[in-house]
């Protein structure tokens, strides 16, 4: 087993290292042994599973994972942290350090990684967690299941159905790749500092993406803009896209959708019948000119 951290171990590492959690980064770390191997268990992560961390910081949770048996590539923005976990992880857990490959980069740039990653399992910055999860699951098809622990707010608009109060554009673009649930809340006492706000568990299991002509990009586009504005109907919400209000209508009734409709009302499923039918019309206006 390998050798986690506690509140103790962490602070005298960043002493040593002369460091100190960064705001710029959003930087909380995890003190809690028990904490990190939940996260790696609920992550389902092992042998044969190559494991993508974002910002693994001091290696709370990168040790966690390769006790699992699982390979892990940490994807580190500090560059004095992606310097010094190698050795760290080296002197905690010697046996598991061949499994470790530290990038030093920013995750949202991230486009190449040494080996397809199975999973994405990471202690996320509040900032950049929706980007970041949306990057990696399309940048990387191989990315079967996701478990990362973000702020509680965002877990449940992540997790959001269609028709409830949090359901928004996190929902319904982690509804392209996945299905999503919570899996769990998070103490506050288990990071360094001590955040002000709760943080949750999210599992996104990927599924087959909706079956449509229209491409992710334009599914998206119609995601953005329905909710752009969030109190008119669709007809409104989606006539700067759709060149008019009465295209946007004539849209949505192809696609058996009230215009007065609002986009918290759809799932994914909707929001791609949308985006095929203003392809439909954007071609067929396109023919009538070129006639």
């Amino acid at each position: 087993m390998a050798d986690l951290f506690g509140p103790t171990d962490i602070r005298s590492l960043a002493e040593s290292l002369e460091t100190a959690p960064h705001k710029k980064w959003g930087q909380n770390f995890v003190v809690d042994a028990g904490t990190v191997r939940r996260i790696a268990r609920i992550a389902g992560v092992g042998e044969g599973d190559h494991v993508v961390e974002v910002g693994p910081g001091l290696g709370s949770l990168t040790l966690a994972l390769l006790e699992t048996g699982a390979t892990v590539t940490a994807v580190e923005i500090d560059p004095l942290l992606a310097q010094a976990l190698p050795s760290t992880v080296a002197t905690r857990a010697s046996a598991e350090s061949e499994r470790l490959t530290v990038i030093h980069q920013d995750a949202l740039k991230v486009t190449e990684l040494p080996t397809p990653p199975t999973a994405l399992v990471a202690n996320l910055p509040y900032n950049v967690s929706v980007p970041v999860i949306l990057h990696l699951l399309e940048t990387f098809p191989s990315i079967e299941r996701v478990l990362v622990m973000v702020q509680a707010e965002v877990a449940d608009r992540l997790a959001a159905p269609p028709g409830s109060r949090t359901y928004g554009i996190p929902s319904a673009k982690a509804a392209w790749y996945s299905a999503t649930r919570r899996a769990g809340d998070v103490g506050r006492a288990v990071f360094w500092p001590v955040p002000r706000v709760d943080s949750a568990l999210v599992l996104m299991e990927r599924r087959e993406q909706p079956q449509t002509t229209a491409t992710r990009e334009q599914v998206f586009a119609v995601i953005d803009a329905a909710f752009a504005q969030r109190r008119k109907g669709l007809r409104g919400a989606l006539a700067g896209l759709a060149g008019s209000g009465i295209a946007a209508e004539e849209a949505l009734r192809a696609c058996g959708i009230e215009p007065l409709t609002r986009g918290e009302q759809l799932d994914i499923t909707q929001f791609a019948r949308i985006a095929e039918a203003l392809n439909s019309r954007a071609a067929a206006a396109s023919d009538t000119v070129g006639a």
